[in-house]
């Protein structure tokens, strides 16, 4: 398996140079892995699949849908795509490279759990930030006009607010100047953990059933029903930073309510 990624990328170093895989490279690899992961969520709610996963009872509308997809589009290759060229001296100035040999899987492991760890206490604190009254109204609220998540809606955002929330993402890359390889690999871990946090449903198989802290998409459909001053869950990824400040008693005592009416129903 190894030999058959590094002949992989020893053709894609060979034909393209670190400019045009660092950035166009990156900006293909995102593209393909958010619309691949979130539009099937689009066509499971509209076919009214598996609604017994389903958070919310509530569907949006395809005219809703379909003005997602469109910003989305529109922010993508307005914003993301000339925040990637424009960071590029950065990443190459703090070592970032694309060249053989590959990191071992021991090497980009730490440092993808070192983002992980980086970007949910940054990530915590700026999104905290943004349900204060004036950034909400004006720039948050973006992202909050689907009280009913569904997954491209993970990165439906003023413009703004990606600029400022995508600091978290990439601070941790930025001052490690990982090898290329680590920073796709962070990228597309990063892609569906946030894309699987807005997609409207929690199913058995959900990671949030299995990986110890992690929050998912029952922990961030919370944050996303209720109104700014109260809603709490302001994490990313893991949700520990929210149990050390107290913002997820809401959503706590909500899950402990559900437990206790379903142990009753139970004992009937």
């Amino acid at each position: 398996m190894a030999s058959v990624i590094e002949a992989g990328w020893t053709y894609m170093i060979t034909h393209f140079s670190d400019f045009q895989l660092a950035c166009v490279g990156s900006f293909i690899l995102h593209e393909a892995v958010f619309f691949l992961s979130g539009l099937p969520f689009v066509y499971i709610e509209k076919a009214g699949w598996l609604k017994k996963y389903k958070i919310q009872a509530k569907n949006n509308t395809s005219e809703a849908q379909e003005k997602c997809i469109t910003r989305l589009l529109l922010y993508h290759f307005c914003v993301n795509l000339p925040v990637m060229l424009a960071s590029y001296p950065v990443f190459r100035f703090m070592g970032m490279r694309s060249s053989l040999p590959l990191p071992s899987w021991k090497v980009m492991s730490t440092q993808i759990l070192f983002y992980f760890i980086v970007e949910d206490f940054i990530f915590y604190w700026g999104h905290r930030i943004l349900h204060t009254k004036w950034l909400y109204k004006h720039i948050h609220s973006v992202h909050h006009e689907y009280a009913t998540p569904f997954g491209l809606t993970s990165e439906y955002a003023h413009p703004a607010e990606i600029l400022f929330l995508g600091f978290a993402t990439i601070f941790g890359p930025a001052i490690t100047g990982p090898h290329l390889i680590t920073l796709w690999l962070w990228m597309v871990v990063r892609v569906l953990e946030t894309v699987e946090a807005h997609c409207g449903y929690h199913f058995p198989w959900s990671p949030s059933n299995f990986l110890p802290l992690y929050g998912g998409s029952d922990f961030h459909d919370y944050h996303h029903r209720l109104i700014y001053t109260k809603s709490g869950n302001y994490s990313s990824t893991f949700v520990y930073m929210d149990w050390i400040f107290g913002t997820d008693h809401g959503y706590r005592k909500l899950k402990a309510l559900k437990s206790e009416e379903v142990a009753e129903f139970k004992q009937n």
